[in-house]
């Protein structure tokens, strides 16, 4: 996928790189409660399984990933839009 000029340019940024699971899902979770619903927050994990960790985070506490990048370095940003319900 790409980046969304606009979407990515509005979303509070959050460096999860280096860290391994599950602190990426834990951190994440907890930077998603202190913005509203409906907000955008752009997550950067190098741990290979960060990725589906941080999805299953947004089914279960119904946010919604929009977008997922490859960067050149091997890490992945996801797009993530704040779910209505914590």
């Amino acid at each position: 996928m790409s980046e969304p000029g606009t979407l990515w340019q509005n979303a509070a940024e959050l460096d999860l790189t280096g860290l391994k699971c599950p602190m990426p899902a834990l951190m994440t979770e907890r930077a998603l409660r202190r913005i509203a619903p409906g907000s955008l927050m752009a997550v950067t994990v190098s741990d290979a399984l960060a990725p589906l960790d941080l999805r299953h985070l947004c089914e279960r506490d119904g946010h919604e990933v929009i977008d997922e990048v490859l960067k050149s370095n091997g890490a992945k940003r996801l797009l993530i839009c704040r779910g209505p319900r914590l």
